[in-house]
């Protein structure tokens, strides 16, 4: 466990630079295997194979985030516990992180299977993207358990201190699906399937390669009957954190939901395909501000722990300035080469005219997207489930939803598309003037505290509130 001292002693540029690159390339190496995948569909499936694809993943990773709900919850409960030199808590919270994700994840697959036409239906799997929606979901539901525990594994593995594992982990299932790809779409002409079964099979591999680290590699949270007895202090506490996450992935399924059905309403399977395309360039353009805030959690978690408090300042503002910066340079990417990047992925004409403009209007406001992600993580990583909460549903739930059910009536298709980048303003100046009213009201009761009570001048101004 010696690997988490640096976190509060190490200079914090260089400390974020470790935890944030490896968490970065991991994002970005999975990020390019989805757009592979993508590619591979687009061009040997055609548009409808696209479509299925963007009525599916949303289900799928609503099943697997409760995975990534208990791995991010139970992370900013072991990084504290660990900061505070509380191992026996720390081993005990992996192994509840271990039975809750299982037994979750299992239960919702379940449940899945049955009711699997209802569930495509519901996320816009209509007309000729139906079929292969079904398809691709009912074979994909094989792999979701594994998922979930992947992405419960590699936020402990973060936590714990081994960026590059947790890079590892993400890694592994990239090359696993960018071999099989073209070995099952292509050679054994599968279509739709075998961009399913590469998926799954990957999945297996990332699952496969986390347990490992617990199990032969240099983890001290080795897996036990003991620490796997329920403790509902311990789950109570995860839930609550990691209900922020779940929440999160909640409102993005809602989203799809409502924004499958809109795009197949005003645009047709096109419209599903475009947006397709859209989701995959997202998740490349997002890349470096999710890296940094991954990389950002456990450092805050500790320093917080330690009540080190000015380095959980300093952490902060260090982390929106890498982000945003590293955000400009990808918008200035985006906005040039956005007939090109359709290009990539269809060789179908009217899906690349449709696409190019859309490019550049979803990305319009993507600089800011570092200042709402990084600080929803700021208060998960330091405890505070509710603000977590409330500025992580921020963008989806109170500006994107509203925005893409308003819009089209004055808009049409283009107002879906216009939606996005007011969502991301929206959310970037909520969550600015959030902190800021935040710090600024506490900050005045520091010293005044300070004269009171001597005892408090080492605590956040949130953990003053709490002994108050």
């Amino acid at each position: 466990m010696k690997s988490t001292d640096k976190f509060g002693t190490a200079p914090l540029g260089k400390l974020l630079a470790e935890q944030a690159i490896p968490a970065s390339v991991g994002i970005l190496t999975m990020s390019i295997y989805a757009i592979v995948d993508t590619i591979y569909v687009g061009h040997f499936v055609g548009p409808e194979g696209i479509g299925a694809i963007t009525v599916v993943l949303p289900i799928t990773f609503l099943i697997s985030s409760i995975g990534m709900a208990i791995g991010v919850g139970g992370s900013s409960v072991l990084s504290r516990a660990l900061g505070n030199d509380k191992r026996k808590k720390a081993f005990k919270t992996f192994g509840n992180q271990v039975v809750m994700t299982l037994f979750l994840a299992v239960f919702f697959v379940i449940l899945g299977a049955f009711f699997t036409d209802d569930i495509i239906h519901v996320f816009g799997g209509m007309g000729d993207i139906e079929t292969p929606a079904i398809e691709y979901f009912t074979i994909l539901l094989f792999g979701v358990p594994f998922l979930a525990w992947a992405m419960m594994s590699i936020n402990v593995i973060r936590a714990e201190g081994y960026p590059r594992v947790a890079m590892y982990a993400m890694i592994v299932p990239a090359i696993i699906n960018l071999i099989l790809d073209p070995i099952f779409i292509i050679v054994f002409d599968m279509g739709i399937k075998g961009a399913a079964w590469a998926t799954t099979i990957s999945y297996i591999g990332s699952a496969a390669f986390t347990l490992r680290h617990f199990i032969y590699g240099k983890s001290a949270l080795k897996i036990s009957i003991e620490n796997c007895k329920p403790s509902f202090p311990i789950i109570k506490e995860i839930a609550s954190l990691g209900s922020v996450t779940l929440a999160r992935q909640g409102v993005i399924s809602v989203l799809a939901v409502v924004l499958n059905n809109s795009l197949y309403f005003y645009g047709g399977e096109q419209g599903l395909s475009v947006y397709g395309i859209i989701n995959r360039v997202l998740m490349f353009a997002n890349f470096p501000v999710l890296g940094i805030t991954q990389g950002f959690v456990p450092i805050v978690g500790y320093n917080y722990g330690a009540k080190l408090k000015d380095r959980v300042q300093q952490i902060v503002k260090i982390s929106i300035g890498w982000a945003s910066g590293i955000s400009v340079v990808l918008f200035i990417v985006l906005m040039t080469f956005a007939a090109n990047i359709s290009e990539l992925f269809t060789s179908d004409l009217d899906l690349i005219k449709d696409t190019t403009p859309v490019i550049r209007t979803v990305f319009l406001a993507t600089p800011l997207l570092a200042v709402s992600l990084i600080i929803s993580a700021y208060f998960q990583a330091i405890g505070k489930a509710g603000p977590a909460l409330f500025l992580a549903l921020t963008k989806q739930g109170i500006f994107l939803i509203p925005l893409v059910l308003i819009l089209p009536l004055y808009f049409g298709l283009n107002g879906i598309w216009m939606a996005f980048p007011i969502a991301d303003v929206g959310a970037a100046l909520v969550s600015f003037a959030y902190y800021k009213m935040i710090r600024t009201k506490y900050a005045k009761r520091e010293e005044l505290d300070l004269k009171q009570n001597p005892k408090v001048e080492n605590l956040e101004p949130l953990e003053k509130l709490e002994n108050e």
